[in-house]
């Protein structure tokens, strides 16, 4: 578990990154070979290998397919998962996207980056709207009342970027989404009645999508195995590619990304799916909550 990403000098950390250099990092300790062996494998020096084992470096194929055979790994879908993960992370390091050119996305900017090569996000909220779900107006509602924006300008662009990121949800290989959200968040009139009404409207409208999947889990449902927080599980098209997940607390973004704690939030989100109405059943609770909105 890892808060947000890690610095140092010209040095970036990235959660693939990291993800990859643990997992060469437990097959080196495993074949019993030490850091400066393995640089020899791979005709480097034993600081860059530090830095793959840390994360900090995008990792070339021939020096992971050299690493692998130095270990003698022989399972050809360990090191293919292996390999997924370095050209994933090297497609995050490289990419231009948009919200590297506004400011107002620098918070969440690894978290962006990973949607937009993500195939799947699925995502449970208790307390708002997930933000690809949001209208305009509920986002600027939420922006003013959390208080860490307070230029006009400013909030506008973080209206813009959760917008821009609703982009994902279109096009011709556009992201599956799954939110499971809880009935409270549906009716807290952020922003007021009005702009909530509209939120709702924009849900209904959204659930349309055949790549998006919404279902609320009620109040009468009771505990259940969500009950600490909110988070995302992001997922990637290879078959071997691990889990991660995306956990924000009030002062922190922390990433889960131990494939044993990835799954277990997997398992949780599923119990709490399965105690939350079915899709149709939860399209009529939330046209229910907006008629009766005053």
């Amino acid at each position: 578990m890892t808060r947000s990403t890690q610095a140092a000098g010209n040095r970036i950390s990235t959660v693939l990154g990291r993800k990859l250099g643990a997992e060469l990092l437990r097959l080196r300790d495993a074949s019993g070979k030490t850091q400066q062996q393995a640089a020899g494998a791979i005709s480097a020096t034993a600081t860059k290998v530090v830095k793959m084992e840390r994360g900090w470096v995008p990792m070339r194929d021939p020096d992971i397919r050299a690493l692998c055979d130095f270990y003698e790994v022989r399972d050809g879908r360990t090191v293919g998962r292996l390999l997924g993960l370095a050209r994933l992370d090297r497609e995050r390091r490289k990419a231009k996207g948009w919200w590297r050119q506004t400011p107002q996305a620098e918070a969440v900017a690894e978290y962006i980056s990973m949607e937009d090569v993500a195939s799947q996000v699925r995502t449970w909220q208790q307390a708002f709207v997930p933000g690809l779900l949001q209208t305009p107006e509920y986002t600027r509602a939420l922006v003013v009342s959390e208080g860490v924006w307070t230029d006009p300008d400013e909030i506008e662009g973080v209206v813009e970027v959760r917008m821009k990121r609703q982009e994902r949800l279109e096009g011709s290989e556009p992201l599956q989404l799954y939110a499971v959200i809880w009935e409270a968040a549906l009716r807290q009139q952020v922003g007021g009645p009005d702009v909530m009404r509209a939120q709702l409207r924009y849900i209904l409208e959204l659930a349309q999508l055949p790549n998006v999947r919404l279902q609320v889990l009620p109040f009468r449902a009771g505990g259940h195995a969500c009950m600490a927080g909110a988070f995302s599980i992001v997922s990637f098209t290879e078959p071997e590619s691990v889990d991660v997940v995306h956990v924000d607390t009030i002062a922190a973004t922390v990433w889960v990304e131990d494939a044993v704690e990835s799954a277990t939030y997997s398992a949780f989100f599923d119990r709490t799916a399965r105690l939350s109405l079915a899709p149709k059943d939860s399209l009529g609770l939330i046209e229910s909550i907006s008629e009766g909105m005053q």
